[in-house]
């Protein structure tokens, strides 16, 4: 079997509502670059790669003549020939690399009959349990979920997502307005779900002191993890040295090297993993192992997926035993999808694991053609800026919170 041809289509679709997070905002969508790849034999997968806001087609385009050819079984060799270590210094291949992955792997599960979790080792849960991902957020024009700006308006988004999803785990996004002000939203989560878990993440926005002090505020509530407070793998040692709470990141430990030198520093206890910035479902699982010998948590990350990506978390999911905690995911946040089926569907805060073969999803043609017209028209969005505050950029730690009006 051999690849034949490389389609690569830039999608923009819908969100309930604009959420922000500490350097921006998701503007009322999510801008994604779906990858097929097709083979000789007929048989073609699936690959999804988000960009912040910007399409990644060119890039897949270019890579056109690094994947004709090839087998779509040669997954180790054409790690190498797209992102080799020492190339990568110069274009950092590892996110395109994983979609191709994500698509070649849903080729061999179809050639071989088979889910990918059979190919990945076996799965050992059919269903993976996810955390409600809250946002402050501005309302869209005919949104269909309004403004949340406040602990009020916070609790009523929990309570509602809650109901329709099942959620019982609970993750608030921060890093947009003072931590003092978050703090008191947070809490006033930890008083509506008494017997449930929390999160809460500022993007690293924290100084080490504002990061001590929100955690030892919080300590009574039921913590899952402390994650990215502050920035850096020496200032969450700090935070975990002067609190002794468990700590977690998906922002300075997303390698193996960073993976290496933070056994040997002791500074993280739950790894986020993300099967994107990692390089593909793979490499998480490799990820994983190692996070297993010594005794490191492990959780997926979300980089604001549709159901190509969900389905690769789900297959991750499905496999690794140590998967300690609940699954982030942007997901319930979507208006739609480009899936058949529509979006996948929560059931007691879990989404059941795919059984079909390969990745077990199929596009649908007028969807994607739908979402495809929608990005030529409206074009992307600069992830890393606020729609409502032009000009504006964070410092790290910030001290340039959102104004409350």
């Amino acid at each position: 079997m051999k690849i034949t041809d490389v389609r690569v289509t830039t999608v923009t679709v819908p969100l309930k509502s604009t959420i922000r997070h500490c350097v921006g905002a998701h503007w009322g969508r999510i801008v994604r670059t779906i990858v097929e790849i097709e083979t000789d034999e007929g048989i073609s997968g699936l690959g999804e790669m988000g960009g912040g806001g910007e399409s990644a087609q060119m890039a897949f385009e270019n890579l056109k003549s690094y994947l004709i050819g090839e087998s779509p079984f040669n997954l180790e060799g054409l790690r190498f020939k797209i992102c080799n270590p020492t190339a990568s210094l110069y274009n950092n291949r590892t996110q395109l690399y994983a979609a191709i992955e994500f698509a070649c792997l849903d080729i061999i599960g179809k050639k071989l009959g088979i889910p990918v979790y059979d190919i990945l080792g076996g799965k050992i849960r059919d269903e993976v349990e996810f955390a409600s991902y809250l946002f402050f957020s501005y309302a869209n024009e005919n949104a269909t979920t309004g403004e949340v700006k406040n602990s009020q308006q916070l609790v009523e988004s929990a309570k509602k997502l809650k109901i329709e999803n099942g959620f019982t785990t609970h993750k608030l996004k921060g890093g947009v307005f003072h931590p003092n002000y978050e703090l008191d939203c947070f809490l006033a989560l930890g008083e509506a779900f008494p017997n449930d878990r929390f999160r809460y993440d500022p993007n690293a926005t924290l100084s080490v002191t504002q990061a001590v002090e929100f955690a030892k505020a919080t300590s009574h509530m039921r913590i899952d993890y402390l994650e990215d407070f502050t920035w850096g793998i020496d200032g969450m040692k700090k935070l975990r040295d002067l609190t002794g709470m468990q700590t977690a990141t998906n922002t300075v430990v997303v390698n193996f090297e960073q993976l290496a030198q933070n056994v040997h520093r002791e500074a993280i206890d739950v790894i986020l993993l993300d099967t994107t910035f990692w390089g593909g479902i793979r490499a998480c699982i490799k990820a994983a192992g190692v996070c297993e010998t010594f005794q490191l948590g492990v959780a997926v990350h979300s980089s604001a997926e549709l159901g190509i990506q969900l389905a690769t978390m789900l297959h991750l999911g499905a496999v690794v035993p140590n998967l300690s905690n609940a699954a982030d995911a942007h997901y319930h946040h979507l208006a739609d999808d480009i899936i058949l089926g529509g979006l996948m569907k929560y059931e007691n805060g879990k989404i059941k694991v795919p059984t079909g073969p390969g990745l077990g999803i199929e596009l649908n043609r007028d969807k994607l053609a739908q979402y495809s017209e929608l990005y030529k028209e409206l074009g992307g969005y600069p992830y890393d800026q606020d729609p409502k505050r032009p000009g504006w950029y964070p410092i790290v730690p910030n001290d340039r919170w959102a104004p409350i009006i």
